[in-house]
Protein backbone atom coordinates (compact mmCIF):
# COMPACT_ATOMS: atom_id res chain seq x y z
CA UNK A 1 0.00 0.00 0.00
CA UNK A 2 1.41 3.40 -1.14
CA UNK A 3 0.21 4.63 2.57
CA UNK A 4 2.21 2.21 4.50
CA UNK A 5 5.11 3.14 2.38
CA UNK A 6 4.50 6.92 3.17
CA UNK A 7 4.67 5.64 6.82
CA UNK A 8 7.86 3.45 6.64
CA UNK A 9 9.80 6.44 4.50
CA UNK A 10 8.46 8.92 7.66
CA UNK A 11 9.66 6.28 10.11
CA UNK A 12 12.84 6.10 9.14
CA UNK A 13 13.69 9.33 8.24
CA UNK A 14 12.69 10.74 11.80
CA UNK A 15 14.71 7.61 13.32
CA UNK A 16 17.80 8.88 10.93
CA UNK A 17 17.50 12.58 11.54
CA UNK A 18 17.55 11.44 15.72
CA UNK A 19 20.41 9.55 14.96
CA UNK A 20 22.28 12.44 13.66
CA UNK A 21 21.32 14.77 16.06
CA UNK A 22 21.06 13.06 19.20
CA UNK A 23 22.79 9.64 19.07
CA UNK A 24 26.13 10.74 17.22
CA UNK A 25 26.41 14.22 19.28
CA UNK A 26 26.04 12.24 22.53
CA UNK A 27 28.37 8.89 21.46
CA UNK A 28 31.13 11.89 20.15
CA UNK A 29 30.51 13.38 24.06
CA UNK A 30 31.47 9.93 25.35
CA UNK A 31 34.61 8.85 23.54
CA UNK A 32 35.48 12.58 24.22
CA UNK A 33 35.43 12.09 27.77
CA UNK A 34 37.68 9.16 27.37
CA UNK A 35 40.22 11.93 25.89
CA UNK A 36 42.70 14.19 26.85
CA UNK A 37 42.25 17.27 24.61
CA UNK A 38 42.52 20.89 24.58
CA UNK A 39 40.38 21.39 21.98
CA UNK A 40 38.03 19.96 19.54
CA UNK A 41 40.94 20.10 16.89
CA UNK A 42 43.99 19.09 18.81
CA UNK A 43 45.12 15.19 18.88
CA UNK A 44 43.23 13.23 21.05
CA UNK A 45 45.13 11.20 23.61
CA UNK A 46 43.53 8.65 25.05
CA UNK A 47 43.55 8.64 28.38
CA UNK A 48 40.55 6.37 29.37
CA UNK A 49 39.06 6.99 32.70
CA UNK A 50 41.35 9.13 34.45
CA UNK A 51 39.17 12.32 33.29
CA UNK A 52 36.36 10.76 35.41
CA UNK A 53 38.80 10.07 38.32
CA UNK A 54 40.29 13.66 37.89
CA UNK A 55 36.56 15.00 37.43
CA UNK A 56 35.26 13.65 41.25
CA UNK A 57 37.92 14.20 42.96
CA UNK A 58 37.16 18.57 42.31
CA UNK A 59 35.58 20.18 44.99
CA UNK A 60 34.28 22.33 42.83
CA UNK A 61 32.81 19.43 40.92
CA UNK A 62 30.48 18.29 44.03
CA UNK A 63 29.92 21.82 45.03
CA UNK A 64 28.47 22.55 41.62
CA UNK A 65 25.98 18.96 41.76
CA UNK A 66 24.93 20.75 44.80
CA UNK A 67 23.58 24.20 43.69
CA UNK A 68 22.32 22.14 40.87
CA UNK A 69 20.17 20.12 43.21
CA UNK A 70 19.40 23.23 45.26
CA UNK A 71 18.42 25.12 41.82
CA UNK A 72 16.05 21.99 40.48
CA UNK A 73 14.63 21.63 43.57
CA UNK A 74 13.27 24.62 44.96
CA UNK A 75 12.50 25.64 41.00
CA UNK A 76 10.31 22.69 40.47
CA UNK A 77 8.85 23.19 44.00
CA UNK A 78 7.60 26.56 43.23
CA UNK A 79 6.17 25.87 39.45
CA UNK A 80 4.54 23.61 41.03
CA UNK A 81 2.46 24.88 43.40
CA UNK A 82 2.23 28.19 41.27
CA UNK A 83 1.52 26.41 38.22
CA UNK A 84 -1.50 24.10 40.55
CA UNK A 85 -2.43 27.71 41.78
CA UNK A 86 -2.97 29.43 38.70
CA UNK A 87 -4.53 26.07 36.66
CA UNK A 88 -6.95 26.12 39.63
CA UNK A 89 -8.29 29.45 38.53
CA UNK A 90 -7.89 29.59 34.80
CA UNK A 91 -10.11 26.78 34.96
CA UNK A 92 -13.09 29.43 35.58
CA UNK A 93 -15.16 30.97 34.12
CA UNK A 94 -15.07 34.60 34.18
CA UNK A 95 -15.10 37.72 31.58
CA UNK A 96 -11.99 37.58 29.59
CA UNK A 97 -10.90 34.00 30.07
CA UNK A 98 -8.96 33.63 26.84
CA UNK A 99 -7.28 36.98 26.92
CA UNK A 100 -6.10 35.84 30.50
CA UNK A 101 -5.00 32.47 29.59
CA UNK A 102 -3.05 34.20 26.69
CA UNK A 103 -1.18 36.65 28.92
CA UNK A 104 -0.73 33.71 31.37
CA UNK A 105 1.20 31.61 28.75
CA UNK A 106 3.29 34.74 27.22
CA UNK A 107 6.80 34.15 29.69
CA UNK A 108 6.51 30.44 27.80
CA UNK A 109 7.06 31.97 25.07
CA UNK A 110 9.33 34.95 25.61
CA UNK A 111 13.16 33.81 23.76
CA UNK A 112 15.47 33.14 27.07
CA UNK A 113 17.97 35.47 26.15
CA UNK A 114 15.21 38.30 25.47
CA UNK A 115 13.99 37.29 29.10
CA UNK A 116 17.75 36.98 30.93
CA UNK A 117 18.60 40.66 28.88
CA UNK A 118 15.18 42.74 30.31
CA UNK A 119 15.35 41.02 33.42
CA UNK A 120 19.40 42.19 33.77
CA UNK A 121 18.38 45.72 32.60
CA UNK A 122 15.55 46.08 35.11
CA UNK A 123 17.78 45.25 38.06
CA UNK A 124 20.65 47.01 37.20
CA UNK A 125 21.99 48.90 40.08
CA UNK A 126 21.88 52.21 38.29
CA UNK A 127 18.83 52.60 36.16
CA UNK A 128 17.14 49.41 36.75
CA UNK A 129 13.05 49.55 37.84
CA UNK A 130 13.78 47.54 41.06
CA UNK A 131 16.87 49.35 41.79
CA UNK A 132 14.38 52.29 41.77
CA UNK A 133 11.74 50.96 43.61
CA UNK A 134 14.07 49.47 46.45
CA UNK A 135 15.74 53.45 46.60
CA UNK A 136 11.83 54.71 47.17
CA UNK A 137 11.83 52.09 50.17
CA UNK A 138 15.11 53.07 51.59
CA UNK A 139 17.78 50.79 50.26
CA UNK A 140 20.23 52.45 48.40
CA UNK A 141 21.41 49.44 45.86
CA UNK A 142 19.72 45.95 45.28
CA UNK A 143 23.03 43.52 45.09
CA UNK A 144 21.35 40.93 43.18
CA UNK A 145 24.44 40.36 41.14
CA UNK A 146 27.35 40.79 43.88
CA UNK A 147 25.47 38.72 46.84
CA UNK A 148 25.88 35.20 46.33
CA UNK A 149 22.43 34.19 48.11
CA UNK A 150 20.94 37.02 46.08
CA UNK A 151 22.42 36.01 42.42
CA UNK A 152 21.01 32.38 43.63
CA UNK A 153 17.49 33.69 44.57
CA UNK A 154 17.07 35.76 41.53
CA UNK A 155 18.11 33.05 38.92
CA UNK A 156 15.42 30.70 40.69
CA UNK A 157 12.75 33.65 40.76
CA UNK A 158 12.90 34.18 37.02
CA UNK A 159 12.87 31.11 36.22
CA UNK A 160 9.63 30.37 37.94
CA UNK A 161 8.39 32.94 36.22
CA UNK A 162 9.81 31.62 32.71
CA UNK A 163 8.45 28.52 33.23
CA UNK A 164 5.61 28.19 35.09
CA UNK A 165 2.97 27.93 32.38
CA UNK A 166 3.86 24.78 31.04
CA UNK A 167 2.95 23.31 34.28
CA UNK A 168 -0.52 25.61 34.24
CA UNK A 169 -1.12 24.77 31.02
CA UNK A 170 -0.28 21.52 31.55
CA UNK A 171 -2.51 21.14 34.77
CA UNK A 172 -4.98 23.41 33.09
CA UNK A 173 -5.66 20.48 30.56
CA UNK A 174 -5.81 17.84 33.27
CA UNK A 175 -8.27 19.80 34.82
CA UNK A 176 -10.62 19.89 32.36
CA UNK A 177 -10.54 16.38 32.14
CA UNK A 178 -12.30 15.69 35.14
CA UNK A 179 -15.54 15.09 34.79
CA UNK A 180 -18.12 17.57 36.65
CA UNK A 181 -20.11 15.08 38.21
CA UNK A 182 -17.48 13.80 40.80
CA UNK A 183 -16.89 17.51 42.47
CA UNK A 184 -21.04 17.48 42.50
CA UNK A 185 -21.34 14.86 44.24
CA UNK A 186 -19.04 15.25 46.82
CA UNK A 187 -20.22 18.56 47.16
CA UNK A 188 -23.96 16.94 48.03
CA UNK A 189 -21.57 14.70 50.40
CA UNK A 190 -20.93 17.69 51.93
CA UNK A 191 -17.26 17.92 51.23
CA UNK A 192 -15.40 21.84 51.34
CA UNK A 193 -13.43 23.25 48.77
CA UNK A 194 -9.89 22.29 50.43
CA UNK A 195 -11.67 18.25 50.93
CA UNK A 196 -12.49 18.38 47.43
CA UNK A 197 -8.75 19.39 45.65
CA UNK A 198 -7.24 17.24 48.13
CA UNK A 199 -9.68 14.02 47.61
CA UNK A 200 -10.22 14.57 43.84
CA UNK A 201 -7.99 17.19 42.30
CA UNK A 202 -4.79 15.94 43.29
CA UNK A 203 -5.83 12.23 42.94
CA UNK A 204 -7.08 13.23 39.00
CA UNK A 205 -3.80 15.01 38.38
CA UNK A 206 -1.90 12.13 39.90
CA UNK A 207 -0.36 11.46 35.97
CA UNK A 208 0.00 14.73 34.53
CA UNK A 209 1.69 15.98 37.69
CA UNK A 210 4.08 12.92 37.38
CA UNK A 211 4.89 13.62 34.20
CA UNK A 212 5.38 17.19 34.92
CA UNK A 213 8.20 16.72 37.83
CA UNK A 214 9.92 14.20 35.43
CA UNK A 215 10.30 16.57 32.32
CA UNK A 216 10.51 19.39 35.15
CA UNK A 217 13.66 17.88 37.02
CA UNK A 218 15.26 16.61 33.79
CA UNK A 219 15.30 20.30 32.24
CA UNK A 220 15.74 22.36 35.44
CA UNK A 221 18.98 19.91 36.60
CA UNK A 222 20.44 20.46 32.84
CA UNK A 223 19.63 24.44 32.67
CA UNK A 224 22.64 26.54 30.96
CA UNK A 225 21.22 29.36 29.25
CA UNK A 226 18.74 31.30 32.03
CA UNK A 227 21.97 30.71 34.59
CA UNK A 228 25.01 31.77 32.04
CA UNK A 229 23.05 34.49 30.58
CA UNK A 230 22.29 36.05 33.83
CA UNK A 231 25.22 35.52 35.76
CA UNK A 232 28.18 32.75 33.98
CA UNK A 233 28.04 31.09 37.42
CA UNK A 234 29.02 34.16 39.46
CA UNK A 235 29.48 35.64 41.87
CA UNK A 236 31.88 33.62 43.45
CA UNK A 237 30.81 30.45 41.52
CA UNK A 238 27.43 30.85 43.38
CA UNK A 239 25.22 30.14 41.10
CA UNK A 240 27.99 27.54 38.52
CA UNK A 241 25.74 24.10 38.41
CA UNK A 242 27.17 21.24 36.43
CA UNK A 243 26.67 22.48 32.95
CA UNK A 244 28.50 25.82 33.38
CA UNK A 245 31.09 24.03 35.28
CA UNK A 246 31.34 21.49 32.31
CA UNK A 247 31.23 24.25 29.72
CA UNK A 248 34.40 26.02 32.10
CA UNK A 249 35.97 23.12 31.65
CA UNK A 250 35.74 22.78 28.18
CA UNK A 251 36.08 26.15 26.66
CA UNK A 252 37.61 27.99 29.45
CA UNK A 253 40.53 25.61 31.04
CA UNK A 254 40.85 23.97 27.91
CA UNK A 255 40.05 20.43 29.09
CA UNK A 256 37.13 18.99 26.71
CA UNK A 257 37.92 15.55 28.43
CA UNK A 258 37.07 16.64 31.59
CA UNK A 259 34.10 18.89 30.37
CA UNK A 260 32.57 15.84 28.55
CA UNK A 261 33.11 13.31 31.45
CA UNK A 262 31.27 15.88 33.81
CA UNK A 263 28.67 15.77 30.82
CA UNK A 264 28.98 11.64 30.88
CA UNK A 265 28.50 11.64 34.27
CA UNK A 266 25.24 14.12 34.50
CA UNK A 267 23.71 11.80 31.98
CA UNK A 268 24.32 8.84 34.41
CA UNK A 269 22.86 10.68 37.69
CA UNK A 270 19.58 11.59 35.75
CA UNK A 271 19.47 8.30 34.44
CA UNK A 272 19.81 6.61 37.63
CA UNK A 273 17.21 8.88 39.43
CA UNK A 274 14.93 8.34 36.35
CA UNK A 275 15.02 4.81 36.71
CA UNK A 276 14.28 5.24 40.62
CA UNK A 277 11.38 7.52 40.18
CA UNK A 278 9.82 5.22 37.44
CA UNK A 279 10.31 2.42 40.15
CA UNK A 280 8.76 4.80 43.07
CA UNK A 281 5.86 6.51 40.76
CA UNK A 282 4.68 3.90 37.90
CA UNK A 283 3.15 6.45 35.17
CA UNK A 284 0.39 3.75 35.10
CA UNK A 285 -0.65 2.46 38.44
CA UNK A 286 -4.23 2.91 39.63
CA UNK A 287 -5.67 4.63 42.98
Amino acid sequence: MPSDRIIYIIFFLALGLTALLVLYPAYYALELSFQHRESLISEPEWVWFQNYARVLAMPDFWAALGRGVIFAGLTILLQIVLGIGFALLLAREFPGMPVIRGIAVLPYLLPTVVVALTFRWMLDGSVGIFSKAAQLLGYDYLPWGDDPYMAMITVILISVWIWTPFVTLTCLAGLQSIPEDIYEAARIDGAGPWQRFWHITLPQLRSVLLVVLLLRAIWMFNKFDIVWLMTRGGPQQATEQLPIFSYRQAFEMYDVGAGAAVSAISFVILSVLILIYFRLFPLDRKD
